[in-house]
């Protein structure tokens, strides 16, 4: 049925006929209509596009898999109407909106389902088709639009018309689906796309320094522990008056267990958490509310280091939380962190968390036009049932697609943003680092001394974008190089390897999967052109006029150097509290852990999403030049008091790439040379540096968490 859509008469009838007047002239009890109309003809086809890994070509190929390989928890994911997908959007509006009768009432996955979700006749039919096919039908998830099946690689190949290949990729074997898969006309309406049909994981957004035991260049390392976030960020005002985040539940999803649940214990003892008795960590493999079981439990199989630092720095930020460890294996049809996230978001609202991390990454691209729309429906289902979700932006620079162990420092594929980030329903946290070594002020921030729990900070500390490369301006000037890109540059330098430790750093940019093609309103037609901005993305100085989301939202304190800080994490694996890690893992889950103190201190158990908060007083504190200026992170320990954010206005997030290659300057061919990229091959624009208000480096700066937790009523109360 086009044009008119019909709802059930609850929600959805009054968030569009009398809030928004939009115009919803069929109300029926039946729920939505059902679009699967014509004949499931299996030789009238349509093509699932954007769903093949760049390593699945020729050159990788060896061979198609036997066609009695099993694949368990294939996950299908469906698609509603754009009816229906304006009136979700309009009613997540009304939830965030304080003048709406319909705010903060949040929904239980049920409601999704049968209000903006298919219509149980449409959901039958597939179920059907797949069942027809040889195929066992584990779970449906009626919140986030999502069937969960099992079968064979030759039932797979029979039905979707792709094969599964093995892959030989830097003379590491996988497997991948060499083809885009299809299916029958009729069921398009409906089905959007197998998720995963391969056996690469999402990325941990953590890196450890190469120098292992010392993260420092010159002068004295000064690392970051607990008690230096509570001076730097300002948490202690709010320890001081209870808010802790007692009675608050923050779930880190996962690929993996931890090494040993005492690591916990002990971090929190050694950096005087333990005092704070409520605290509580869980580790958990969390199952679907109905249907068969795919999340077992993963063991410890190399995440290990992310989980337990998730658990830890969630944790220093609100140390009487409950902090749960959600770990669901990676396999060839599933990427572990999201199955956790989405057995989670199906549970009843007794058992859902209140705020979800997630600190994993994958470039959009490489995630695919079904994951990304996997994880855009799981993150809108989670705020809509209030859950606040917190993503790493990703530790890749701009080039969200250039991993290190396949293409070296130096980037190739272009510009590009975490897939897992880049939605409209997630906060994405980036990642910063301080300045204090760069401008010769260390002993202005630093005590020479550590007083107790090993904390030395003096007070907020100047920050710049965290850029670990040898594409890094200030580090490049720092030690004498006046020459950004080309031969004379420190990337082009034999003295790089003194200061460069990888192409990482804070992640920022457009979301855009496809190159050249406009971003407008999200997954089209198979290809991603970049999710559409989101309505709170408005009215700070800074934000571009693009019309797709940009990221990130916020960032904190992520880097593992060059400027001689980095974080202490404690692990069995690691034999003990060491220090030389970051990554925006690090930023994400603190900031998850400051929406429990929210949350706490609104006498909430859910908010969903933040960022119609966090835009709304940037908007005010930014729409004010005299306050910008004044809360202008240059100014360091002299910022006003008032700050609620500290604008970082100084350093960039720009990448080292290979000449020639897309979003690289110089686009120099003939005589190959080190670049960085910019947002113009032919002039030097470098991508990206932070600038007055929001920027690509590192959105709209960092917070001052007191001054943030007390003003949130102000714009939701």
């Amino acid at each position: 049925m086009m044009g008119k859509f019909c709802f059930a008469p609850t929600i959805a009838a009054l968030i569009l006929s009398s809030e928004l007047l939009f115009s919803a002239a069929c109300i029926a009890a039946t729920g939505p209509h059902a679009l699967i109309t014509a004949k499931i003809d299996p030789a009238v086809r349509v093509t699932l596009g954007g769903n093949i890994r760049p390593e699945a070509n020729a050159n990788n190929d060896r061979g198609a898999v036997d066609d009695a390989l099993p694949l368990d928890h294939i996950l299908l994911q469906l698609r509603r109407s754009s009816e229906a997908e304006a009136a979700m959007d309009a009613l997540i509006d009304a939830l965030h909106n304080p003048v709406s009768t319909h705010y903060h009432k949040w929904l239980e996955p049920e409601q999704i389902g049968a209000e903006f979700g298919p219509a149980a006749a449409d959901i039958d039919k597939v179920k059907t088709w797949l069942t027809q096919q040889g195929f066992t039908v584990n779970t449906v998830y009626a919140g986030t639009m999502m069937i969960d099946f099992s079968g064979t690689a030759g039932q797979v190949r029979s039905t979707f018309h792709t094969e599964l290949h093995h892959l030989d990729v830097k003379g590491m074997p996988h497997i991948a689906n060499i083809g885009d898969a299809s299916i029958p006309a009729a069921l398009a309406p409906v089905v959007f796309g197998i998720v995963k049909l391969h056996d690469f994981d999402a990325e941990l957004q953590f890196h450890r320094n190469p120098k292992d035991t010392d993260s420092c260049y010159v002068g004295t390392c000064y690392d970051i522990v607990p008690g230096d976030l509570a001076t730097i960020y300002n948490f202690k005002p709010l320890f001081a008056a209870g808010i802790t985040g007692k009675g608050q539940t923050v779930a880190a999803v996962e690929s993996g267990d931890v090494a040993a649940a005492h690591d916990w214990s002990s971090f929190r003892s050694m950096f005087g958490l333990s005092s704070y008795t409520h605290g509580t960590l869980a580790q958990t493999h969390p199952a679907p509310p109905t249907g068969v079981t795919n999340c077992s439990d993963p063991g410890v199989n190399g995440a290990e280091d992310e989980a337990i630092l998730d658990a830890e720095y969630a944790s220093a930020a609100a140390p009487d939380a409950h902090i749960i460890l959600a770990a669901c294996p990676s396999t060839t049809t599933a990427y572990g962190f999201m199955v956790a996230a989405l057995n989670l978001i199906a549970e009843p609202a007794a058992a859902r968390p209140h705020i979800i991390n997630v600190s994993y990454g994958i470039c959009e691209a490489n995630f695919g036009a079904a994951a990304n729309a996997a994880i855009y429906s799981a993150f809108k289902a989670a705020v809509a049932e209030g859950i606040s979700v917190y993503v790493s932006s990703g530790d890749q620079l701009t080039t969200g697609c250039d991993r290190a162990d396949y293409a070296g420092f130096a980037a190739t594929n272009g510009m590009s943003v975490n897939g897992v980030s880049s939605t409209a329903y997630a906060v994405a946290v980036g990642g910063s680092d301080f300045s204090d070594v760069f401008h010769k002020k260390v002993t202005d921030y630093w005590s020479s001394t550590n007083a107790g729990f090993s904390a030395s900070a003096k007070s907020y500390i100047p920050e710049i974008p965290w850029n670990s490369s040898c594409a890094n301006k200030l580090l490049a000037v720092y030690v004498g190089f006046t020459d950004p890109t080309g031969p004379t540059s420190l990337c082009a330098s034999s003295d790089y390897a003194q200061y460069f430790e990888g192409d990482a750093g804070g992640s920022g940019g457009i979301s855009a999967c496809a190159k050249g093609v406009a971003a407008t309103a999200g997954v089209v037609s198979g290809t991603c052109s970049g999710w559409a901005r989101p309505s709170w993305q408005v009215g700070v100085p800074g934000l571009p006029t693009k019309k797709a989301r940009v990221i990130p939202d916020v960032a904190l304190f992520s880097s593992f150097g060059p400027w001689n800080h980095s974080y202490v994490v404690c692990s069995t694996d690691l034999k003990g509290c060491v220090d030389g890690f970051g990554g925006t893992s690090f930023a994400a889950p603190i900031m998850a852990g400051i929406q429990a103190l929210i949350n706490q201190k609104m006498k909430v158990t859910a908010s969903g999403n933040p960022n119609v908060a966090l835009y709304k007083l940037a908007a005010t504190e930014y729409g004010n030049a005299t306050q910008l200026a004044a809360c202008n992170s240059t100014k360091g320990n002299a910022s006003a008091s008032t700050c609620i954010f500290h604008d970082i206005t100084e350093g960039g997030i720009e990448s080292p790439c290979q000449s020639g290659t897309p979003d690289c300057y110089p686009n120099n061919t003939t005589n190959p040379t080190y670049g960085v990229t910019s947002t113009s091959t032919t002039l030097y624009r470098p991508a990206y540096n932070a600038e007055i208000g929001w920027d690509y480096a590192t959105g709209l700066g960092s917070v001052n968490v007191a001054n943030l937790v007390n003003q949130w009523h102000t714009v939701a109360p």
